[in-house]
């Protein structure tokens, strides 16, 4: 694949950078990305892959726009309330980069349908607010080596991390990588939304634009990959910090036994 002048011209950041450079950015053009929710999370994620050039956007989620959406998801306008929440998506990123091919997948993720929605996408980027979404996207990533971002947000606080589970830790290693549920194994007893407990607006686009640094990094084999290890950032106090994350072997998603 050749860089157009015009691709050449609007890449020029990404080029210049000694970890991306030409082939990189032509890796980007190549990959295929399937984001699971349009929302808090998907929306600055979206927005910053199909920036990069990201040659393939899958948008899965079956809402619409509603006002109470607006303080946080920066992917759609007031004038858009009470549309597809995937169609006016796929009319914004396409609008912000011709490159980038968008579909518009108009259903919630579930099992039964995994296949459909994800489609030949490698990297699953899971910016849902439900445990049993994340578990469904966990499991469907692990049978199929997918590649797994994911993120979450309540309050104040945000995560991020990447599983590739049952990969090794790197070419020598012996060791696998995790799962999500190596961190989360069980749905908990009772699940609150951010609809209940509330989440500050610009959180969700520091954590769904790391999202995007980490998928841009995991396609461009740039810098060192948050897998086996997750990012927690605390908004109120401006901290974070990198926990490791080490395989369970009870999982009831990876494990072998």
């Amino acid at each position: 694949m050749n860089l157009s002048p015009e691709q050449i011209q609007r890449y020029a950041r990404h080029i210049m950078l000694k970890e991306i450079g030409g082939p990189g950015q032509q890796k980007l053009l190549g990959a295929k990305v399937a984001m699971i929710g349009a929302g808090g999370l998907g929306g600055p994620a979206a927005l910053y892959l199909a920036a990069a050039g990201v040659g393939s956007i899958r948008l899965i989620d079956d809402d619409d726009v509603s006002l109470s959406n607006l303080q946080r998801q920066i992917l759609f306008s007031s004038e858009e309330v009470g549309l597809s929440k995937v169609q006016c998506g796929e009319k914004r990123l396409t609008s912000l980069n011709p490159d980038c091919k968008v579909s518009a997948v108009n259903h919630r993720f579930a099992p039964e349908n995994a296949a459909e929605c994800i489609g030949d996408a490698d990297f699953i980027l899971d910016g849902s607010d439900s445990f049993q979404t994340r578990f469904d996207v966990n499991q469907f990533c692990h049978e199929n080596n997918r590649t797994l971002i994911s993120g979450a947000v309540g309050r104040w606080t945000g995560q991020v991390s990447v599983f590739k589970s049952g990969r090794p830790k790197n070419e020598d290693a012996q060791d696998k990588l995790p799962c999500y549920r190596c961190l989360t194994p069980q749905l908990p007893e009772t699940e609150v939304s951010c609809a209940e407990i509330g989440v500050i607006g610009p959180l969700t686009g520091i954590i769904g634009a790391r999202m995007a640094m980490e998928t841009v990094k995991e396609i461009t084999n740039a810098g060192q990959s948050m897998a086996g290890r997750l990012w927690i950032y605390d908004a109120l106090s401006g901290d974070s910090r990198n926990i490791k994350l080490p395989v369970d072997p009870a999982c009831p998603c990876c494990s072998s036994n």
